[in-house]
């Protein structure tokens, strides 16, 4: 029987970046489906959250995503434009966000056509995985592609159906925090929470308890 599994993730965070490519070996290791399940960066659902926080906590997750990439062997580099437009000396976030509302709702009309992972690993590969410019010329184009789905359909899509993608966004937030966190990436299963990349494991290790099984 195949097993699922909802993961919540973010464009902006690079934990989520950096546990996708597990998340996708996973479903094609095991008898798992995995529902990926977008939800807006902290940036959005809380602008203050960097300024509140403290000082050495953006320097410390900069140096700290770096080094678990290169321990893991994935390729990282700062994105480039960032998915959030913030003045990294104040840490404020800008009003105007040209990148992030529209790659979510792209996430999240891939996600109803049940290719929600196959996008966010292909278009995140490209945001943090080294490529400048990523959001010109036909780099999204040819990373849509990639992930099985129209890119032309899923920009239309997300600028006619804003209103409504957004209402899913915010009730996979409502459903994070319902199973017991509020950040990401979170992997829930069965209604038990796994927040973070290095969780990984752990949630591997409680699927296998309730039966699952290699392909």
């Amino acid at each position: 029987m195949t097993l699922q599994a909802d993961v919540y993730w973010s464009f902006r965070s690079p934990y989520s970046y950096l546990a996708t490519r597990r998340y996708v070996e996973l479903t094609e290791k095991y008898d798992l489906k995995i529902n990926q399940r977008f939800v807006y960066p902290l940036a959005i659902r809380d602008p203050d959250f960097f300024e509140k926080n403290h000082p050495n906590w953006l320097g410390y997750t900069f140096r700290d995503m770096i080094r678990v990439a290169q321990f893991m062997g994935i390729p990282m580099a700062p994105p480039n434009p960032d998915p959030i437009v913030q003045d990294i000396a104040t840490r404020k976030i800008a009003d105007e966000q040209p990148y992030i509302f529209e790659l979510t709702r792209m996430g999240q009309a891939a996600s109803r056509r049940g290719l929600g992972l196959e996008f966010a690993n292909e278009v995140s590969q490209m945001i943090w995985g080294g490529t400048a410019g990523w959001h010109e010329g036909d780099h999204l184009e040819k990373a849509t592609e990639r992930a099985g789905l129209d890119y032309a359909e899923l920009k239309a899509e997300a600028a006619t159906e804003a209103e409504a993608l957004d209402a899913e966004i915010a009730d996979n937030q409502k459903a994070l925090e319902a199973a017991g966190h509020w950040g990401v990436p979170t992997l829930v299963f069965e209604g038990e929470p796994f927040f973070g990349q290095d969780r990984i494991d752990l949630a591997l290790w409680r699927m296998k308890q309730k039966g699952l099984a290699e392909r």
